[in-house]
């Protein structure tokens, strides 16, 4: 693909649904006001599992987490959100690409966002004992 082909003036934009949006709050922070990666990273982990278990059926569990690199740092007081989009479906796995967005506690404007985070989540598909199970797509 060369320039032409290409709309520079593009604003990147999520991509996938939004699954979670909640508030970053003062005491998710660290000493210097900025929210824990850990903390970002639970409710990656919570999304894509509902995202998941949608396509599964059921219960489901993270096997792994693929790269994640931080952008730049959340701020308190900033609306985080976090998009799913399922990639792949296996006999039992399932994977989803989940990425985090924030508005700014004083942005400017509503559309004013930036993406802080993304990475691929792995999780398997679980029976009521816990036993990995086939998944059963019944919305495809």
């Amino acid at each position: 693909m060369n320039v032409l082909e290409t709309d520079l003036d593009d604003a990147p934009a999520p991509q996938g649904q939004l699954t979670l949006k909640l508030l970053a709050a003062r005491q998710d922070t660290n000493l210097y006001g900025d929210i824990s990666g850990g903390w970002l990273v639970s409710h990656m982990d919570q999304a894509a599992e509902l995202a998941a278990g949608r396509k599964a059926g059921g219960r489901t569990a993270t096997v792994a987490i693929e790269a994640m690199d931080f952008l730049s740092p959340v701020r308190a007081g900033s609306m985080v959100s976090v998009y799913t989009a399922v990639r792949e479906i296996g006999r039992s796995s399932i994977k989803i690409d989940v990425e985090v967005w924030v508005r700014p506690p004083h942005g400017c404007s509503l559309d004013e966002r930036q993406k802080v985070t993304e990475a691929r989540f792995v999780m398997v598909a679980l029976d009521d004992n816990g036993r990995i199970r086939a998944v059963q797509d019944d919305n495809a």
